[in-house]
């Protein structure tokens, strides 16, 4: 049985937590990416081939995998750290800039020799994704660096109230990784969370809140989520195999479903008027959720307003992020609609 979600929560009470979010801290540790956006119309067909030809107008880049994480951190007012490994090449040098300017540190921001940082390149035409090419190695990150970074989150622990793990299946995420991350939490209060990449669910065990969508939830349960029956039966069984603390399913249109260890799992229906692009819709996700919870939310607080923030970024082309006033607003417009 799932229980749907009214949204019968006081915004008042909510908006109070938000305004705790510059005193939370929360360090975002994975996959660093750089999202690069060619933004043109097309008007006419290549004579060479059955393709069409993009006349360029701007190119734009943002951070983006656990980048994005931070960014979204930041915007909604929380102190963020980022940690994770970049190539020694131009684009990783663009990428601490670009953190550095968030106001967020890159102390623990590694840079391998020989190892290309992440570009992801979008082609956007009339607001549609035409093509997207991707520079990038996924081998695993060196021994040396996996420890390296552990040791800077050992320095920052008595300091952070939350960490997110942002896999992108690009190396940073490994066995080691995560059982440090693990040992290092334990008894300690800290919040675990995971933005998930099917291929390594087998490496979340312990954790404290994981946030699949529907097709990596089916891909690890082995369970095709078609309806209300399928979807419960996959959440519970991540939640058995995983013996973590919740697991939020997010379903793209149809809202997200919540699973928590006791109870019954709670549907929590889309707000978004308009879905223009899911690029990075699950770093905000997972960046709301684990800031809430860290910010003193229970679970279903803080996974309605990272259902809230999805709503808003889905509604823009390209990676972006919601700010702490228009969550509020949107929070308020909803929710006040309900009581």
């Amino acid at each position: 049985m799932i229980k749907q979600i009214g949204f019968d929560l006081d915004p008042g009470s909510l908006a109070r937590t938000i305004d705790e979010f510059p005193r939370t801290r929360v360090l975002v540790i994975g996959d660093i990416i750089m999202d690069e956006y060619i933004w043109g119309d097309v008007s006419r067909i290549s004579p060479e081939a059955p393709v069409p030809v993009v006349d360029v107008k701007r190119e734009t880049k943002m951070l983006g995998g656990a980048g994005n994480v931070v960014s979204n951190i930041a915007s909604l007012g929380g102190e963020a750290i980022l940690c994770g490994v970049v190539g020694d090449d131009a684009t990783g040098r663009q990428v601490m800039k670009m953190v550095k300017n968030l106001g967020v540190t890159t102390e623990g921001i590694l840079q391998e020799p020989n190892r290309p940082t992440t570009i992801k390149t979008r082609i956007v035409a009339q607001h549609q994704q035409v093509v997207r090419f991707d520079r990038e190695s996924r081998t695993q990150i060196r021994t040396e660096s996996v420890q390296r970074l552990l040791g800077f989150v050992s320095k920052m622990q008595k300091d952070i109230h939350a960490i997110v793990v942002s896999d992108y299946a690009k190396g940073v995420i490994s066995p080691q990784l995560m059982k440090g991350l693990r040992d290092l939490v334990a008894d300690s209060g800290i919040v675990l969370g995971v933005d998930p990449k099917k291929n390594n669910f087998a490496l979340y065990k312990g954790i404290d809140v994981i946030t699949p969508n529907h097709h990596e939830a089916s891909a690890f349960s082995g369970i095709e989520i078609v309806d209300d029956e399928s979807l419960v039966r996959a959440g519970k069984q991540i939640l058995r195999d995983l013996k973590c603390r919740s697991v939020l399913i997010t379903q793209g249109k149809d809202g997200m479903t919540l699973f928590e260890k006791k109870g019954d799992p709670t549907h929590i229906p889309t707000v978004a008027r308009k879905v223009f692009d899911v690029t990075g819709a699950g770093d905000t996700v997972i960046s709301t959720f684990c800031l809430g919870l860290a910010a003193g939310m229970d679970l279903k607080a803080a996974a309605i307003i990272s259902n809230f923030a999805a709503g808003i970024v889905v509604g823009e082309v390209g990676t972006s992020t919601v700010k702490a006033e228009d969550l509020k607003k949107v929070m308020f417009e909803r929710l006040r609609k309900s009581l």
